[in-house]
């Protein structure tokens, strides 16, 4: 269920942003007031599907006494190669959904966070769906498996888009997988905006509406291109970006598709003079300033 009002949205990041000792990680969040958490790895050291037993306890009282949330397990289920084979495709991806519903149930989000896969066909192909479709016709079913399991146990299961070989590099392709998938109450899509702009779809209102029927979560980072429209080439702030930010996510918060904001670390390479210093607190003071529904 929703966690805020409609057309307002809270902020979130990755735990790791916070600091690599999770407990400070965690006392950065308050300081910060951010009040929801989305968790992935350097919990303990450890990714958050590696926890055992024993540390989910542990985890679970350093959060609680907070006042904190957990939002969305950040796993990084299914990112492996298709091509790989129906058996190890199933093994590295089935085999640890049920391990990220026990955690679940202690550290009690809203989402189990599924990665999109990656082909190394990338380059030859047009259409990753329709190439699934033909060369890897095991690969929806799985993640349908998937979904289904963490449905029945009572979460939310949501894809999100990576770079480098990502079988997701434009809307179309996003939206026949999940079309394809069917399960649309029980899975959404993360739209990580800088990701499907290294993809070679640049952010934009149109890329925005075309995604917005699957859309559930929302990543952004900053970035800068070199010319309009262009490839991703340095890292920056989100007051900095290339890409249109506030309107692009003036319109999420409106629509209302998402309670919930995530600021991630930019890609690209590092701008020659450019001030990184403390910018993480940067985009969230720019967020919250210039979109005042964003908490």
């Amino acid at each position: 269920m929703p966690i805020v009002p409609p057309n307002r949205c809270q902020l979130t990041m990755l735990n790791s942003m916070g600091g690599r000792d999770f407990a400070q990680a965690l006392d950065r969040h308050v300081e910060w007031g951010i009040r929801i958490l989305d968790l992935k790895d350097s919990i303990f050291g450890k990714g958050v599907i590696d926890l055992t037993d024993e540390e989910l306890p542990r985890a679970k009282l350093l959060i609680d006494q907070r006042g904190l949330r957990t939002y969305c397990l950040s796993t990084a289920l299914f990112h492996g190669e298709v091509e790989q084979g129906n058996e190890a495709f199933v093994r590295e991806s089935i085999a640890k959904v049920d391990r990220a519903i026990e955690i679940a149930r202690v550290l009690r989000p809203r989402f189990i966070r599924l990665l999109a896969a990656q082909t190394r066909s990338r380059r030859q192909i047009t259409h990753a769906t329709q190439y699934l479709r033909a060369n890897c016709p095991w690969v929806i079913p799985a993640y349908r498996a998937a979904v289904e399991r963490i449905h029945a146990a009572g979460f939310e299961a949501t894809i999100e888009n990576e770079v480098g070989g990502c079988i997701w590099s434009r809307p179309q392709e996003v939206l026949s997988f999940f079309d394809e998938l069917g399960l649309s109450e029980a899975v959404s899509f993360t739209w990580d905006i800088q990701n499907l702009w290294q993809m070679g779809t640049p952010p934009s209102l149109e890329v925005y509406e075309a995604l917005k029927p699957m859309i559930g979560f929302v990543h952004v980072k900053g970035g800068q291109s070199q010319t309009p429209l262009g490839p991703l080439k340095w890292s920056s702030a989100l007051a900095d970006a290339s890409w249109p930010v506030v309107e692009i996510l003036r319109k999420v918060v409106a629509d209302g598709v998402t309670d919930a904001i995530c600021v991630n670390p930019s890609h690209g390479a590092a701008k020659p003079g450019y001030d990184y210093s403390n910018v993480h607190k940067r985009d969230i003071d720019f967020l919250r300033r210039e979109i005042p529904e964003i908490e």
